[in-house]
């Protein structure tokens, strides 16, 4: 019978295990806090990184999707949390009192032994409702998402963002030329998106529209209560489809209250729900000032492409899918540098807007997306007005295209083609 308290056995599987991103990440933490928690959506593969990461190989793993598992956390917390010297505790949120606990026992350790619980979640724990415990001074957070383009060619990297901050501007078209990434179809990218099951192991798209339906299921009458309760789950998938709608469009409370005929209280609760169980990302807006950007309106966005699509019951991307599918490897390479870049957009009350502005270190990325084959030097206009405001920590633009060739549009703005980037 099963015991799971034993050591897990890692078997080989018949499919290698891709690299990740975070798994670098993850190996730091380990280095430094008695506790390292891995974030992240179901089915971002959080189980498989820590089951199979070779700095965790003398831990005990420990699920909580096992009724026993939570049984005996219930009982006894302490009990179980001290069953071994190190933890693997795999979808935490479903039992947070058992953080009170963690905390008590890290404190009690004069050593605090670097790495002794490694906690996994599929909600943003720091965003629960029901965790008044975030083991501030205790804990290093590991954000895992959705896979990258390169991370399912198999190298576990995002885009060559670092390059551009990292390198002088005039090298720029040299180092995007030199990038042998396959080009592909960004639509059947967008479709199949970044989750393991659907954009690794499933041959065609009807397959993944039925991964993906199940997932939202699943996610509706089962995930959702570890966060909170419910009563109308129809309301709830209407507002999810009304916000997949929205994607890459400004987050407007009080329409989509009208649209769905769903109280504005309500919309806003909701949201902060999708969010906190890592589905949902707001882009804030660029300014100088950073207190403003809290305040000004965010864009709406989703962790997944295809997911997002999904929800919509869409199955032809368009531009606002190009976008979410450069932000999430965006938000992915941000997730694996320290400091981690801010990702943010800029519009002005003219009518100016840059899709994605990445800020770092001092300097400053814009970044437009077009779906076109061609560009011309008027897709790059508002990227000329961004260069004239910020022009000092400016040192270049970039317009991401579908195409295949680097052309200077203009002074400091590069046309590149986006399979090239991420």
């Amino acid at each position: 019978m099963y015991d799971p308290f034993e050591p897990v056995v890692r078997e080989t599987a018949s499919k290698p295990i891709l690299p990740r991103l975070a798994s670098v990440i993850l190996e730091r933490a380990l280095r430094v806090s008695p506790v390292v928690v891995v974030m992240g959506a179901r089915q971002t593969g959080k189980s498989t990184l820590v089951r199979s990461h070779p700095a965790l190989k003398a831990h005990t793993y420990l699920s909580f999707d096992d009724f026993r598992v939570q049984e005996k956390a219930r009982r006894d917390p302490r009990l179980l949390l001290e069953s071994s010297p190190y933890l693997i505790l795999d979808e935490v949120q479903r039992e947070p009192d058992l953080l009170r606990t963690i905390k008590i026992l890290v404190d009690e350790d004069q050593q605090r032994i670097p790495g002794r619980f490694v906690l996994t979640g599929s909600a943003n724990l720091l965003l629960m409702e029901r965790i008044s415990e975030s083991l501030a001074g205790r804990a290093t957070y590991v954000d895992l998402r959705p896979m990258t383009r390169r991370e399912l060619q198999g190298s576990g990297r995002a885009g060559i963002w670092s390059a551009f901050f990292t390198e002088d501007a005039d090298r720029w078209t040299g180092i995007i030329q030199d990038q042998s990434a396959p080009r592909s179809d960004w639509r059947d990218e967008c479709r199949r998106g970044g989750f393991p099951v659907p954009a690794d192991m499933l041959a065609d798209d009807t397959e993944r529209i039925l991964w993906f339906d199940g997932y939202i299921r699943t996610y509706l009458e089962r995930d959702l209560n570890d966060l909170s309760a419910i009563d109308k789950l129809l309301d709830f998938r209407r507002l999810m489809q009304a916000a997949a709608l929205r994607r890459g469009a400004m987050l407007h409370q009080t329409n989509l209250s009208r649209q769905t005929g769903i109280p504005r209280p309500t919309v806003h609760r909701y949201l902060n729900l999708i969010e906190a169980s890592c589905q949902l990302v707001r882009l804030q807006p660029y300014t100088v000032n950073r207190t403003k950007r809290l305040v000004k309106t965010p864009k709406i966005y989703w962790n997944d492409s295809g997911l997002a699509l999904a929800l919509a019951e869409q199955t032809d991307p368009g531009g606002p899918d190009l976008e979410n599918m450069i932000l999430n490897d965006l938000l992915a390479w941000s997730a694996s540098e320290i400091p981690g870049p801010q990702i943010l957009y800029w519009r002005t009350d003219t009518g100016n807007e840059v899709d994605f502005v990445i800020e770092w270190g001092g300097q400053l990325l814009p970044v437009e997306i077009k779906t076109g084959m061609r560009p011309g030097s008027g897709d790059a206009r508002h990227l000329r007005v961004f260069l004239e405001e910020y022009a000092p920590e400016t040192p270049g633009a970039l317009l991401l295209y579908d195409g295949d060739e680097v052309i200077r549009l203009a002074e400091r703005i590069i046309a590149a083609p986006w399979w090239k980037i991420i």
